[in-house]
This record gives C-alpha cells, structure tokens and sequence, in this order.
C-alpha cells in the first residue's frame, strides 16, 4: 500500500511523515521546508505476527508495510507552478490514497500561509490544485486520443470517458464523484492515475489537549468531519507534534506515554486502520519455521489470487489452502492439535480468504 502526504505548507505535514516513518524529512516552520519529495516505508503493527512466530519459533517475521510519500506543501496556484507543490505532484500519481493533513488548531507561533486557520478554505484550496493538475494531464490525453477516435471504436470510448471527467472536474468536482459502473471503465479510469479519483483520509491535526475526547470539541475537526462526511471518506485526529514525541520511544515507554493522554492507539495505528478500511483491504498470514508473514490483499480475494500474493506460481498450480483461524492456532498451541480438533479445513478455489486467517497453500506447477 502506497499513500500520498498532501496539505497547505505549516499544517503539520512533514512532522507527521518525520513520526510516522523516522525518515528525518527537514520539518521547518517556514512554507516549502520539504523541498525533495521524501519517501518512507512503515511496518504495519500487528500483535498475530509476533504470536505466531513465538509459536513456530520463526527465524523471521514480516509485517506488512505502507510506503509514505510527502512532498512539498501545496499552495493557491500550485498547478500553475506557484510555490514548490506543482512539480512534485507527479510523485503522488502512483499512490493507492491521499492522507490529507488539515491544520485544526490555533498557535500564534506557527504562520498560516493564509493568514487564518480554516479548514473548510484550506481543503478547497487543496482540491482545486489537484483538479487543476488532473486537468492538464486530461487535456494532453484528449488532444491524443480526439485524433485516433474518428477511425477506432475503443480510442471513441475513451474519449467519451475523458470528456465525461473533464465536465466533472470543471465543476469543480472531484473525478471520484464521477459513477463509473463498468468494470472496463473503471480499470480504464484508474490507468489515469488521476490524484481527484483516489480515495482520500483526512489527517485532522490538533493539539495535543484535544486528543482525550477525539477532538469532539474542535470546531475546526467538526468542520473536517462535515465536508468528509460528504465523500464518503474517513478522518481521524492526530497530533503531529505528539505523534513526534512518541516515534522517539520504545513499545513499552509509547504504551505509557498514550495511556497518560486517554489514548489507546497512535495516530500510526489510526492510520492504518482508516487505510484499511478505505482501501477494503485485510492481511491473512502465513507462518512456519523460516517465516512468520502478514500478506495484504482486497477483502473479498478468493483462495489462488491470494496465494498469487505470494508468488505467481502458487495461483497458477493452485490445488487447495490448509486454513485455519489465528485465534484457534494460538489457541491450540499446534496445527497437529487443532487439526485433531477437525480446526483445520481444506478449502478450493472457490474459498474467499478471511481476515487472520493463516494459510498454507498447496500448489502443482
């Protein structure tokens, strides 16, 4: 899973990338402080793989990952190569979601490029930059295809489609609001890579005094939650400069740490879960002697194209998956037990892989 870092300059937006990912990307409080788009990788937490390989003594174990991608902050007139924002656009392209962070807190010491907090402007502000970007990418695309069109059927289609975006995003509305019903249409819009049709989580960043009740009293968050709620797409409240604090300790100082602020889980953990949840996507696992992993795949995958995840073989000579639950596994204390206990299923190529569910493939190539 790959997720794109957009936001105005000085909302918080590299401190965020700097916690989440220890990548040390320059935080500053002046606007264009990330000058090179930064790149960072982060496990994804997950207290099965550690069970699970305690139990089958792995040699290793790998957690799933999310790739980070924060680039410089995006102002007004961005797309027109305003600022810094508009030439590192392109590295967000091939991201599967947009974090959006939103500044939602007031701090005399932190300049706000304009002039006030406003979350409702602010978002505007980043959208249209992204239409605008997406506007010019369909244009050079129109021009292209407008010539094939006259003589071929598919080249006519496509063209249809963009037109059909272009009206869409001089709206003022985002190509995700666009319904796109036929799959082949759907795959077609997604080859775009168009950054207004990829799903989006706003990151509303607060003080750390309105962490305890999830930023209920924020007008600024409630702002946020109403133009979120719109979409269809998830927020959740962070602090950056807590999130800052915590990237610094250990597992056991971080659990202390959140339990002072009323927490129960980092703004990482939030994250990922709204990310998940977004992108419909779940982990199974597999485990053994060498390895204990977690495999991320579309909630809905069936049995051959999860073992696709794995290697291309494995899909291809797919014969059946040895499958249990992880809670039953723990629980047992061996497959040899749990398969005496009739725990252990044999599922075929029919069988859609569920969340924690740990798997051994069977294949024949």
């Amino acid at each position: 899973m790959k997720l794109g870092i957009v936001g105005l300059p000085n909302v918080g937006k590299s401190t965020l990338f700097n916690s989440l990912t220890n990548a040390g990307a320059l935080a500053a409080n002046y606007p264009f402080a990330t000058i090179d788009p930064n790149v960072g990788v982060v496990a994804v937490p997950d207290k099965r793989l550690k069970l699970l390989g305690d139990l089958y003594n792995s040699k290793k174990v790998t957690p799933a990952t999310i790739e980070f991608v924060d680039i410089a902050g995006l102002v007004k007139g961005a797309s027109k190569g305003e600022g810094l924002g508009n030439q590192f656009l392109a590295n967000i392209r091939e991201t599967d979601a947009i974090v959006h962070v939103v500044r939602c807190f007031d701090d005399p010491n932190v300049v706000h490029v304009d002039g006030s907090v406003d979350p409702a402007r602010d978002i505007e502000t980043i959208n249209l930059e992204l239409i605008f970007a997406d506007l010019e990418v369909l244009e050079r695309r129109i021009a292209k295809v407008s010539k094939l069109a006259r003589m071929d059927k598919n080249a006519a289609k496509e063209l249809e489609i963009l037109e059909r975006i272009k009206a869409t995003l001089e709206d003022n509305k985002m190509a995700r609001e666009l319904e796109v019903e036929d799959p082949e249409e759907k795959a077609f819009v997604n080859s775009l890579d168009l950054l207004t049709w990829k799903p989006v989580i706003y990151a509303a960043n607060v003080m750390d005094d309105d962490l305890a009740d999830d930023g209920a009293s924020n007008k600024y968050v409630a702002a946020v939650r109403e133009l979120a709620s719109k979409s269809g797409s998830e927020v959740f409240v962070i602090s950056a400069q807590i999130e800052a604090e915590i990237s610094e300790l250990d597992e056991e100082e971080k659990a202390e740490f959140l339990e002072s602020l009323g927490l129960t889980e980092s703004g990482l953990d939030k994250l990922i879960a709204a990310s998940y949840k977004t992108l419909g996507l779940m982990s199974f696992l597999t485990s053994g002697e060498d390895e204990t992993r977690a495999w991320t795949i579309k909630i809905g995958t069936k049995a051959p194209q999860a073992a696709g995840k794995i290697h291309t073989d494995f899909e291809r000579g797919f014969i059946k998956a040895e499958v249990i639950n992880y809670e039953d596994l723990l629980r047992e204390g061996s497959i040899a037990a749990a398969k005496e206990k009739g725990l252990v299923r044999m599922e075929g190529k029919e069988y859609v892989v569920q969340d924690g569910d740990v798997i051994l493939f069977r294949f024949n190539v």
